[in-house]
């Protein structure tokens, strides 16, 4: 089997080639929607909870809801500003020296 020889402009022309590509994979992605309601199952899988802990988020008032019959909803934008308002910042050793 004959070597193969790669040059730097090979390895740039690839890096290109995957940049392109993955741009075009995002911006598909960015295109698709979000959906607007979330069941209880797939909140959880988001956050990694268990159904005790989400209950308590409902009890607690910190995560709005919708119930209808007896399926609850959750809308995705209140679940991201749930996360937002409880967001804390780490200042570790970003100023120690």
């Amino acid at each position: 089997m004959p070597a193969t020889i790669v040059t730097p402009e090979d390895l740039q022309n690839l890096k290109k080639e995957l940049i392109e590509e993955i741009e075009k994979l995002l911006a598909k992605r960015a295109s698709m929607p979000i959906k607007k309601w979330l069941k209880s199952h797939e909140v959880r899988k988001m956050l990694s909870i268990s159904p005790g802990t989400l209950q308590n988020l409902r009890i607690n008032g910190m995560l709005p809801f919708t119930k209808i019959g007896g399926v609850i909803f959750y809308e995705y934008e209140d679940v991201k500003k749930m996360l937002e308002d409880h967001k804390h910042v780490s200042y570790s050793n970003s100023f120690h020296r």
